[in-house]
This record gives C-alpha cells, structure tokens and sequence, in this order.
C-alpha cells in the first residue's frame, strides 16, 4: 500500500489512496508508527522528532522549501505551509487557516498564493497541560472533546470550556483582523480539535470549511507524478 507520513509534535499522520483514489486517514503515536515503517513513504514530512529510520529516506522528504507558496519563510513549519497551500490551492482565493493541534496556528495566503503572515499560540492540549503543571490543585484533563456549558460550576468543565472558547475566539479574531481586499476571504480549519471549535466559530456567524486531511493531501498532491492516476 502507498502511504505517506507527516510526523506532527503529538502524533503521526497517514494517508493512503483507497482503490477509488480518495485518501484513507489515519493518526498514531510515534512507537506505533515506527512499526508501521516497513518500506519507505511516497513522502513524508515532519515537524516533530524524526527517528533514525526515517533519515535513510531523505529523498522522499518534502520540506517547506518545497511548497510553492511564495514569500514562505524558511523557518515556518512545514506542516502550515502544507495546509495553507492545500487551502489555497483548492478555491484559489485569500485563505486563512486555522490548525488547532499541539499548536494553534493561523497561517495567511493572499489570492496569489503569498504568505501574508500568521500567528501561534498554544493548543487545547499545552493549555490544559500548563494549567495542571502550573498550579496546585488544577486537575490533568485529557484533550477538549467539547466545549461544555457556557458558565460551567465544575472545575474540569471550566477548564475545556475557557481553553475551547479561548482557542475558537482567537480564530474569530484573526479572521476579524483579516486585510480586506476586494474579494471574500475563506476560512479554512483543521488539526485534532477542529470538531470541538466548529460548533463554536459557527455560532459566531463563521462558516469554517472543515478539511481533516488538509495538510496530509497537499503532502499526497505535491509528490505524486503530474501523470500519476
């Protein structure tokens, strides 16, 4: 099976072509993916640790030099330079993407395909992890996996509530900080917690196109032959 890689900072990303030629999604940690290594990636890409059995298959890595993005500086992840090009590439209007991961990051492209810049902020986990370290009797919560109630009365519930409106307000604003040029801008959203900040950028009058895969497609589209099926 022809699979592709990109190693995030929390877990692995896979795809692979399913006979009809849509993309098969699929995430594990870094020991289950090490098994799972038994010949080489069409490609791969990463932005977490990279193992030793990786660096034999340099050829087939894809850096963000690679991703023709203009004006992409050499020190940005290439996993937002994948999903800002995926986003881009798709309706070929001025983007902003929000990927809610281990980072939140919001990465913007013009209607040229240029990199206008962007921002970073811890995700849901890091959050709810410095809220635990940093205090004395805050509890160790597992990732957000909903939002919970407005004004929650519960510890834990106070904690993924403020962390998930935290992060879906820092998408709304960014989009709000948006240039205007005479054209509409689309939001796109992606990583881990997209489906706990989609409910809630809707419920602001955002309409967010949701694309789980968006950075390990333009992985796949970007190295795969013009002539390949």
């Amino acid at each position: 099976m022809r699979r592709w890689l990109l190693i995030g900072n929390s877990r692995w990303h896979w795809a692979a072509l399913a006979p009809d030629q849509s993309l098969q999604l699929w995430h594990t940690s870094a020991a289950a993916g090490l098994k799972q290594l038994q010949q080489a990636p069409e490609a791969w890409a990463a932005v977490g640790p990279v193992p030793k059995d990786l660096e034999r298959w340099q050829p087939q890595r894809l850096l963000t030099s690679d991703v023709p993005l203009a004006n992409l500086p050499p020190t940005l992840g290439v996993d937002r330079a994948l999903a800002a090009w995926g986003a881009w590439q798709q309706c070929r209007q001025p983007v902003l993407v929000a990927d809610a991961g281990t980072a939140l990051s919001l990465t913007l492209v013009d209607a040229a395909g240029c990199f206008l810049g962007g921002r970073l902020m811890a995700g849901g986990r890091l959050q709810l992890q410095a809220l635990h370290q940093g205090t004395a009797d805050l509890p160790q919560l597992e990732p957000v996996e909903a939002a919970g109630p407005l004004w929650a009365t519960q510890t834990s519930e106070a904690m993924a509530s403020g962390v998930a409106r935290g992060l879906a307000a820092a998408i709304a604003l960014a989009f709000h900080d948006r240039p205007q040029p005479p054209w509409p801008w689309q939001l796109w959203l992606t990583g881990g917690d997209a489906p706990v900040l989609m409910p809630l950028l809707q419920a602001q009058g955002l309409q967010p196109h949701h694309d789980e895969g968006l950075a390990l497609a333009a992985l796949v589209a970007l190295s795969r032959p013009a002539q390949d099926p």
